[in-house]
């Protein structure tokens, strides 16, 4: 049963509204009433502490919400995984372009410019995407930081709530120009990153951002290091929708793929191969000169 579904026909039998529900979940009513008209997508349970407060209102089964949304969730996006990546909006590459380093600046541009939304563009893209969600995840309770951050973006607290929500249900491939504006911009005070070890530093508004300074680095092993099987790989390959067609070559390199502290999902994998298999990722193989 799809959960706006669900929610309209409890809504029904306890004689309540949407206005209800919107006070019961700290949002605005427009975000109830898109979700109720399926016009958005249901968060993600580990991205929003909604779930349990619309259950509290409705007498539901605590977990009954969270499970409904993953299963339409994990449908949708099965829909979507042969869709290509779509480049970022402009406003969105030209933030995390001004917030770079300055001596960098023009030869990032020129990286990014190469490819529409190429590896270097997604990989800057997902480490400052994750560290100002893990603020904004961190906060999310706190109404003194909350009303902080609606201050300086205009809004309401019930409004900063709604955008809080959705910013963490946010991937790379859909960041939008309110994100920015609502987030990545007041809270992101600069990045940098060494273009030889792909070491980036992402430098947070102290205003706003605790722990002001984080640095991650890309670490590659050989497959001899790694220490058994990623249980996200396992998945991948039990799936025949994502891995059916899966070479043996391929499938040695995504085995070599090794994490520090983050477990990969079936869909990284995913994304992967089709990563390895663009032939804009590879320089054409050089040819021997004949004696």
């Amino acid at each position: 049963m799809p959960i706006a579904l669900l929610i309209r026909n409890r809504l029904k039998e306890l004689k309540l509204g949407q206005r209800d529900l919107a006070r019961a979940a700290h949002v605005t009513e427009s975000y109830i009433s898109q979700l109720l008209t399926q016009k958005k997508l249901p968060p993600a349970p580990n991205r929003t502490d909604m779930y349990k407060k619309i259950e509290h209102a409705l007498k539901l089964p605590q977990g009954q919400l969270a499970k409904l949304a993953d299963q339409q969730r994990l449908e949708q996006l099965r829909k979507r995984l042969g869709d290509q990546p779509t480049p970022l909006l402009h406003n969105v590459r030209e933030l995390i372009l001004r917030k770079c380093h300055p001596k960098k600046t023009r030869q990032i541009r020129t990286i990014f410019e190469k490819q529409h939304f190429g590896e270097l563009e997604r990989f800057v893209t997902q480490k400052l995407l994750g560290v100002v969600k893990s603020v904004a995840r961190q906060e999310l309770d706190n109404p003194t930081w909350m009303r902080k951050v609606a201050r300086l973006s205009k809004k309401s607290y019930p409004q900063m709530r709604v955008t809080v929500l959705e910013f963490l249900d946010t991937t790379i491939f859909d960041l939008s120009n309110e994100n920015c504006m609502a987030f990545l911009n007041p809270l992101l005070e600069s990045w940098d990153i060494d273009l030889a070890t792909f070491c980036i530093e992402i430098v947070l508004n102290r205003r706003v951002a605790p722990g002001h300074h984080k640095t991650f680095e890309f670490i590659e092993r050989g497959p001899d290091k790694t220490s058994g099987e990623e249980p996200g790989l396992k998945d991948f390959l039990q799936d025949p929708l994502l891995s059916g067609d899966v070479s043996e070559e391929e499938l040695m390199f995504l085995r070599a793929l090794t994490f520090e502290n983050k477990r990969p999902t079936p869909l990284y994998y995913y994304r992967e191969l089709q990563s390895l298999r663009d032939p804009l990722h590879f320089h054409p193989p050089t040819k021997k000169a004949s004696a």
